[in-house]
């Protein structure tokens, strides 16, 4: 039996910040356990969108009244929270997206298109998400660069000596996730990183799965890109961040026109554009759910991401052990170094069946293939089932969850 009693996490009590959890589903407690598809919200973060509505509605940047200021002030003040979140050197370092697959979307059309062509590489890895995969998939048919792939082993781990050997003066960026959705394997970035600039190329990380968990200090990790969403992090869905190193966000190109991103825009002399990060936010952007992130960010640090990480890794290790008395389930995902999600298929069991008849004794896991195909597809399985922990789940839930497997199991086979 893991022991939890050493950690000072009162998670009593952080239950208590998310009013979801009192539901019932199908008449049963709600376990929530798909947080690495999205997390739930606090109350804290909630009560932001009510206050944003009712006091101070108001487009950003461009008005002189006080509802207009107290919006924007309360945007840039997120900026400055995430900024200290990341460990990054200054505000404008920071831009705000959708969401991570915003984010890599905006470096490929950007930083991308504008610098990569024929002879140049770009590496990722087997690990990835789609959205660390399509985009360069298609600026690569666009501009004729090649795309290679760094190796997983049979645990999931990244293969680093591979990675050594495929890097080359020819490599323009290597995109790698910080920790994968789907076996939860986390990379070492900073010694990737160190790698990929030995040979003057740069590094993107998606940051979807690592900021969640553990600390992350970009300069300390000396990455180029770090891109993450606010609905992976206890906030709302439709808000992400981009951090990008200054100077390389000086150099970019705009990646969409448009109000807000502009310095001069005349028929008669060429458009001049904002400064960064501004260059990049085009439009209207989403000023409650930025503002909203910025609280969820407070949230997490007045728990702490190290306890968070502490406490989601005991309840992998007691997940991981109940499991192991299921016969005929496979572990997808065993690297020594894991975040808290624990991948699985049972024999003579389908993922999806699992699913949903889990889902009636109220246990919510995701099945399907992650949005990571090629991942799945090394392993020789096309989906498995997917826990995944945060904060507020309990070892009593990861009970719940083992039994409820062992009864879905009974009536599959």
């Amino acid at each position: 039996m893991v022991d939890f009693s050493d950690l000072l996490l009162d998670v009593a009590r952080v239950r208590r910040d998310f009013p979801i959890l009192d539901r019932e589903v199908h008449g049963k407690p709600l376990v929530y356990l798909d947080n690495a598809a999205t997390s739930q919200t606090p109350s804290q973060v909630i009560e932001v969108f009510e206050d944003y509505y009712e006091r101070y509605n108001a487009n950003i940047h461009r008005g002189l009244h006080t509802l207009a200021d107290e919006a924007t002030a309360a945007y840039e003040g997120t900026r400055e929270t995430v900024r200290a979140f990341l460990g990054a050197a200054e505000t404008r370092e920071i831009v705000f997206t959708r969401g991570t697959t915003e984010a890599i979307n905006l470096v490929a059309g950007s930083w991308g298109r504008a610098n990569l062509g024929e002879g140049d590489e770009v590496l990722i890895s087997r690990l990835e998400h789609h959205s660390n995969i399509v985009p360069w998939q298609l600026l690569s048919a666009e501009k004729g660069f090649t795309l290679k792939v760094i190796p997983v082993d049979e645990r999931g781990v990244l293969d680093q000596a591979a990675y050594r050997d495929l890097i080359s003066e020819r490599t323009r960026l290597v995109a790698v996730n910080h920790v994968s959705n789907a076996l939860g394997t986390v990379n070492p970035v900073a010694d990737m990183a160190k790698v990929a600039h030995q040979h003057g190329a740069l590094i993107l990380v998606d940051g979807a799965q690592g900021a969640p968990h553990q600390q992350v200090d970009v300069r300390e990790l000396d990455v180029d890109f770090y891109a993450f969403s606010g609905h992976k992090v206890y906030g709302p869905t439709g808000v992400g961040v981009l951090y990008g190193r200054a100077e390389l966000l000086e150099a970019m190109p705009p990646w969409q026109g448009g109000g807000e991103m502009i310095a001069t825009v005349s028929f008669d002399a060429p458009t001049t554009f904002a400064g960064i990060p501004h260059k990049f936010e085009a439009g209207t952007p989403a000023i409650a759910e930025v503002i909203a992130l910025g609280r969820a960010l407070q949230w997490v640090g007045e728990i702490g991401l190290p306890l968070i990480g502490a406490w989601e890794q005991r309840l992998l290790q007691h997940a991981t052990e109940s499991v192991s008395r299921i016969d005929g389930l496979r572990l997808i995902g065993t690297a020594p170094d894991k975040a808290g999600v624990l991948s699985f298929v049972v024999e003579g069991a389908h993922a999806q069946d699992i699913g949903l008849l889990i889902d009636q004794l109220g246990v919510a896991i995701r099945t399907g293939h992650h949005c990571a195909q090629p991942l799945l597809a090394s392993f020789g399985v096309d989906a498995t089932c997917r826990a995944s922990f945060a904060a507020y789940n309990t070892p009593e839930e990861v009970d719940v969850f083992v039994d409820g497997l062992e009864r879905v199991v009974g009536m599959l086979r």
